[in-house]
């Protein structure tokens, strides 16, 4: 094999976010592949398929308890970027599947219609009038109410969706914003807490000094109403080379307390606790994840610690713990095939979600005796998300759950009941999923370690046809677990089509514990990449698709994957997609958010842990095409992406171009990391890459 294309081709303004040599580039290469796909037919039924399916009023509308209220945002097509609503519990409930006696509608089994005739709601915030008023390009980054009489909330709102946000205070009273005295902070990272009706911690851009070298608030500051915030108390301050430093109050009744955490890296933080006489460390490893609720302490140490083995969670008493009795109870310990994943608390009982083979279990304790209470009985075959609950209104507990092919449904029950829970809402089927199932094969990497993966569609009977167009989605970062869920856009636009869908739960993530992460960082991520060329193979071996039928997508982490595997691996594979990714891992610590990601992927500048990133790095392992071919390669991005720069994205299609490998490319100037700001550019979006890969794989 040739050499590869020398980084030194690149220009300089590609790095200009909103460079006009940039922005002409990325629109021109953008138009090229919007050309090359709207001449036939399918683009257009896509988008518009997948545009009624995600503004259709029988979705769920998932409800956060606010006290006597339920909250929720919504998105439809007469609100685009989305109503900030509320609604009482008993007018929710009303919308129950049969509580309300009227005729069926356009949803499945008539949910949407019921919603519509028995839940009242009232809007707090329209954001598209919010942004036509203001002419401002406003995306929703949520709110905070002040606890407990939720009188007052902090709003975050984004310029095309960016992860910078202004803050803005708004009465809940009123459904107005705060005139006098307000709380508010232009465009930054920010990050706040309420202590008072007249007081807040906050950490934002303050100017030289005030920011970590990731972009993100180096200070916690105590700020009252009418002060000037560079007057403002000086809580707590971290180091240059930190992730972050934040602050957080916790204003339940007889504990209310101040914290403070330090997040060294992404994976290591110290927490603080206000005392007395200042700030008071919890004395745990950097690596020991932490979490107080009342007078109690859950440890939940990412290595071996005091007994207690990674991924293990255990409880103590607060108090007794600062004063340095280091005495716990065990509530969960892991094996090979089960992790924790979530904890949750309600008046009487802790609850925590466990994954075990990748299917969620839910368990219950009593609060102080920590004996086990029954679960909530749920169906075996959903993936069961915690929705909400709330402490110190009971024990409800609001849970979601979906299958691949099986759409969601929302529950609501009392936690240690064991009963069947109350079905709230149950959302419709976008897509005919007759004949389709889902099977579990586990792959064997390069080392040995079994993989597992799921795979969906048609896979047995006269219908099967296979091989067939295979897509693999794969993430294997920063401990995130794949769960199976129901899609409505890959069942539209994929699925419904006669493509087999394939999750891989690649080492990296969160699936099996934290030892499941950490054996695929820094000088060992070859590990995810090998994972990954193992679930490629092992879908061609057992005969659902051949390499040229095989493709494979990610985003941001999984982004980095997909191209990973155009530049070191392309041979197995028909077509790539990646979105928002990392690239250029050379300089990624250099670029928007990337210095707060080296735990993940190693330091570019240390000699050992450099070296071994360029070994993958794709921006430096572009081969030109007369060496060695690369498939099909579809790179997307957002102007606005503020996490991930563009650049990343833009150096890749250049250099791609440069090699002569066929390369497309598509750059939206909003949407910020998620790649769109609303539930039209999402169509936009999915409907591109579905018919890009229907052509690229020749179907």
């Amino acid at each position: 094999m040739g050499s590869f294309i020398s980084t030194d081709v690149l220009p300089a303004w590609l790095d200009e976010i909103e460079g006009g040599r940039a922005l002409d580039w990325a629109r021109a290469r953008s138009a090229e592949t919007d050309d090359l796909l709207d001449d036939g037919p399918l683009r257009g039924e896509l988008e518009g398929s997948i545009l009624a399916a995600l503004d259709t009023d029988a979705r769920i509308p998932y409800p956060v308890r606010r006290g006597d209220y339920l909250y929720n945002f919504w998105r439809d097509a007469d609100h685009p970027r989305g109503l900030w609503r509320r609604t009482s519990l008993e007018s929710f409930l009303a919308g129950m599947p049969g509580a309300a006696d009227v005729p069926s509608g356009d949803g499945a089994d008539g949910v949407g219609t019921r919603e519509r005739a028995a839940t009242v709601w009232e809007t707090v915030i329209d954001v598209d009038a919010l942004a036509a008023a203001e002419g401002e390009n406003w995306v929703w980054k949520g709110a905070q109410a002040r606890y407990p009489d939720y009188d007052r909330a902090l709003v975050h709102l984004s310029r095309g969706g960016a992860d910078a946000s202004v803050l803005r205070e708004f009465d809940l009273a009123t459904l107005e914003f705060v005139e006098d005295d307000p709380f508010q902070l232009p465009e930054a990272k920010s990050d706040v807490s309420w202590v008072s009706r007249d007081e807040i911690l906050v950490g934002t851009d303050m100017g030289p000094g005030s920011l970590t070298e990731s972009g993100y608030p180096k200070q916690v500051r105590r700020w009252r109403r009418g002060q000037k915030l560079a007057e403002s108390e000086l809580v707590f301050a971290g180091h240059d080379d930190d992730v972050a430093v934040g602050g957080w109050f916790d204003a339940t009744e007889g504990f209310e307390r101040l914290f403070v955490e330090r997040a060294i890296d992404f994976y290591r933080s110290r927490r603080f606790i206000a005392v007395d006489d200042g700030l008071q460390i919890i004395e745990v490893p950097d690596d020991c994840r932490v979490s107080v609720h009342r007078e109690w302490l859950l440890l939940m140490p990412r290595t071996d610690y005091l007994g207690l083995p990674a991924g293990a969670l255990a409880v103590a008493r607060i108090d007794d713990w600062l004063a340095g009795d280091r005495g716990y109870e065990t509530l969960f310990l892991p094996d090979d095939r089960t992790s924790l994943q979530s904890v949750a608390w309600t008046r009487d009982h802790l609850v925590f979600t466990l994954l075990r083979d990748v299917a969620t279990q839910l368990e219950v304790r009593d609060i102080g005796t920590w004996a086990e209470a029954p679960a909530p009985a749920l169906p075996d075959s959903v993936t069961v998300t915690m929705v909400r609950t709330s402490p110190t209104l009971g024990n409800e507990m609001w849970l979601g759950g979906s299958s691949t092919l099986e759409p969601a449904t929302l529950w609501r029950t009392e936690s240690g009941s064991g009963a069947e829970p109350d079905v709230v809402r149950r959302a419709p089927a976008f897509f005919d999923a007759t004949g389709m199932g889902t099977r579990l094969h586990w792959a064997v990497s390069a080392d040995g370690t079994r993989i597992p993966y799921r795979i969906t569609g048609v896979l047995d009977g006269p219908d099967a046809d296979l091989p067939r167009p295979t897509l693999v989605h794969a993430y294997g970062g920063f401990e995130v677990s794949l769960v199976p869920g129901y899609s409505a856009v890959r069942g539209i636009g994929w699925l419904s089509r006669g493509g087999l869908a394939v999750e891989a739960n690649l080492r990296g993530g969160g699936e099996f514990g934290p030892g499941w992460h950490s054996q695929a960082v820094k000088t060992n991520r070859r590990k995810v990449h090998e994972d990954h060329q193992a679930v490629l193979s092992d879908v061609v071996a057992r005969g659902y698709a051949t390499p040229d039928l095989l493709a494979v997508r990610g985003g941001s982490n999984g982004g980095l994957l997909s191209a990973v595997c155009l530049t070191s691996y392309p041979e197995l594979v028909g077509a790539v997609v990646s979105q928002v990714p990392l690239v250029d891992m050379l300089r990624y610590h250099t670029l928007s958010a990337g210095a707060s990601w080296m735990a993940e992927y190693g330091d570019p500048d240390d000699e050992v842990e450099g070296a071994a990133i360029r070994e993958w790095s794709p921006t430096q392992r572009v081969a030109k095409h007369g060496d060695r071919p690369y498939p099909p390669t579809l790179v997307t991005t957002s102007t606005r992406d503020d996490r991930v720069h563009p650049a990343h994205a833009r150096t890749l299609v250049w250099l791609l171009r440069e090699a002569g490998q066929p390369v497309d490319y598509s750059e939206n100037t909003e949407g910020g990391h998620a790649g769109a700001a609303d539930n039209r550019q999402i169509a936009r979006l999915e409907s591109l890459i579905h018919s890009w890969l229907w052509r690229t794989l020749g179907r």
